[in-house]
């Protein structure tokens, strides 16, 4: 089970983008250096850059990886796309002990 959940937003930037992105994600005052954090993407419609059929099909093109978490801090979400992106893509986060 969860102990925690959130969004964010991975931003690749203005035209003409980046293939790298990454975002803090801060203020998870229970996590701690051995949780585990997990992000994902769904497609719904929280997005101003992408729509939310976008968002179902970016999964194709870009990997997530969360860093290690700084205990009562959070943890980085990174991202690594096969294409050049540019906006704002929205995630879900997961963390547990």
């Amino acid at each position: 089970m969860a102990s925690g959940q959130g969004t964010a937003l991975l931003d690749f930037g203005v035209f003409p983008g980046s293939n790298e992105a990454s975002v803090a994600v801060t203020g998870q005052a229970s996590i701690v250096a051995t949780s585990k954090a997990e992000a994902y993407m769904m497609g719904d419609d929280t997005s101003v850059d992408y729509t939310a059929a976008d968002v179902r099909y970016l999964a194709a093109f870009v990997g997530l990886t969360c860093g290690t978490p700084t205990a009562a801090t959070g943890f980085t979400i990174h991202g690594r796309s096969t294409e050049q992106l540019q906006g704002k893509i929205p995630l879900r986060y997961v963390w547990s002990d």
